[in-house]
């Protein structure tokens, strides 16, 4: 029974952990940072769609690190790489676009 009972949790968290990796999503785009908040780590960018989030043209809030901020203000246009995940989106790499 306990070698069921083992084999039946350990089937259980590959599953979780396989699910989890595959709600993972990345994307890159473009668009223009309207709003900063370096003390919640967070940046308003308004984009275009971006497909592979089926996200429609919207202004969206990004968590960020705050090493990133420091390279971009209020009202420039940007490229960026974001991660969504449980829910959430994150910018990883963000450079100014000229």
């Amino acid at each position: 029974m306990k070698t069921i009972l083992k084999n039946v949790l350990l089937t259980v968290v590959a599953v979780a952990s396989v699910g989890s990796v595959m709600a993972q999503e990345q994307a890159t785009a473009s668009g223009e940072v309207r709003r900063i908040d370096t003390t919640k780590g967070k940046i308003a960018i308004k984009h275009g769609a971006i497909s592979d989030f089926k996200l429609p043209a919207m202004t969206l809030v990004y968590e960020i690190s705050p090493a990133l901020l420091s390279t971009v203000k209020a009202g420039d246009k940007v490229k960026f790489t974001a991660t969504h995940e449980n829910n959430r989106y994150r910018i990883d790499e963000i450079k100014v676009d000229n």
